[in-house]
């Protein structure tokens, strides 16, 4: 278990971070926060199992964090602490589901019999909201980047997640299928076109047949998306080499062309140098120049209107560009043509 104390008192949280160090079952990692709003960005960031807190805090109290988790994360075990005269504070904060309450001053034998209480009856059955919408978003990004390394590592880092979190069968179905629909809705979003039928998960008496399936329902989307792009639909590649040599005159970027193609462009960026051993940038400046040796082929074409059909306004720009490329400047080349300038 991981455990977040929250106590604007140095002294107090120094002194529950030992008494929280010497229980017989040692957390994974105890972390504190000044006061609610430094607990809640925290608790944004790694999501604890307990959260120990002091009900009056500045900035924010130990009330309005508890009506906070009880709305985003519910999962999250809280122990309130609170002094005699606070106690109506505290009447509230069970209506946001806290269930421990002690009195200052805390003792060790106290926290760690309540933290056997939260052992012995923590909650099962319950995922976080956060995480299964950040597992979500992260699958359907790995199956729409086609990485498969990284999609096989995140489907067995949840397998084992769901699995521990005492999930009943129906209620493990019932999350498979939800997360299967919305992992359809947002690859489509972006431009999937569903080549085969991808079937409901359906009935299933053992947890590890409903999580096969899952993921079988996932391999056949990641499939899917493979045969769209490079079965029978066009390589995407294809089509931004295409899209390149239609646009050569103009100032197209990187991020449009990777949007294009359905790409982060830090992806695309490494996709494009892989598949055709140049970087964007280069790539587009040799076809440049490759289309303007045919134009400077046309007697009548002006060396200046050749520069502005590759996308240079600026004429010693292009000679300059040309000559690094070719070795030799627009004149010179039309000279070995056989044409006078």
């Amino acid at each position: 278990m991981r455990l977040l104390i929250a106590d604007d008192e140095p002294v107090i949280r120094r002194g529950l971070v030992k008494m929280a160090e010497t229980y017989r079952l040692q957390f994974d990692a105890i972390d504190t926060a000044v006061n609610g709003e430094h607990a809640l960005s925290l608790i944004k960031e790694f999501e604890p199992d307990v959260l120990l807190t002091d009900i009056r805090m500045p900035r924010m109290g130990g009330l309005e964090l508890c009506q906070e988790l009880h709305e985003q994360y519910g999962h999250i075990q809280i122990i309130v602490i609170s002094g005699y005269g606070e106690f109506q504070y505290a009447q509230q904060c069970l209506a946001y589901g806290v269930k421990h309450y002690l009195l200052k001053p805390v003792t060790g034998v106290v926290l760690h019999q309540t933290f056997d209480a939260i052992v012995k009856h923590r909650n099962k059955g319950i995922v976080s909201l956060a995480s299964y919408v950040d597992w979500i978003e992260n699958i359907g990004q790995e199956i729409w980047m086609l990485q498969t390394e990284q999609l096989d590592r995140l489907l067995l880092d949840w397998r084992a997640h769901l699995q521990a979190a005492g999930l009943s069968v129906p209620q493990l179905q019932q999350l498979l299928d939800d997360a299967v629909g919305m992992i359809f809705r947002r690859l489509v979003s972006k431009g999937y076109m569903e080549v085969s039928v991808i079937e409901p998960i359906g009935h299933h008496t053992v947890q590890e047949q409903l999580l096969n399936e899952f993921e079988l329902r996932v391999k056949q989307m990641t499939a899917d998306l493979v045969t769209q792009r490079w079965g029978n639909f066009k390589n995407p590649l294809d089509e931004v080499k295409s899209y390149i040599d239609t646009h050569l005159s103009e100032e197209i970027t990187l991020e449009e062309v990777a949007e294009m193609a359905g790409y982060t462009p830090t992806y695309f960026s490494a996709m494009f140098k892989k598949m055709t051993g140049d970087t964007f940038v280069r790539y587009r400046i040799h076809r440049r120049m490759e289309r303007a040796k045919e134009l400077l082929a046309l007697p009548h074409m002006r060396i200046i209107d050749v520069a502005a059909n590759v996308g240079y306004e600026d004429y010693p720009h292009f000679t300059k560009m040309f000559k690094k490329v070719t070795g030799h400047t627009p004149t010179e080349y039309r000279t070995m043509l056989g044409f006078n300038g």
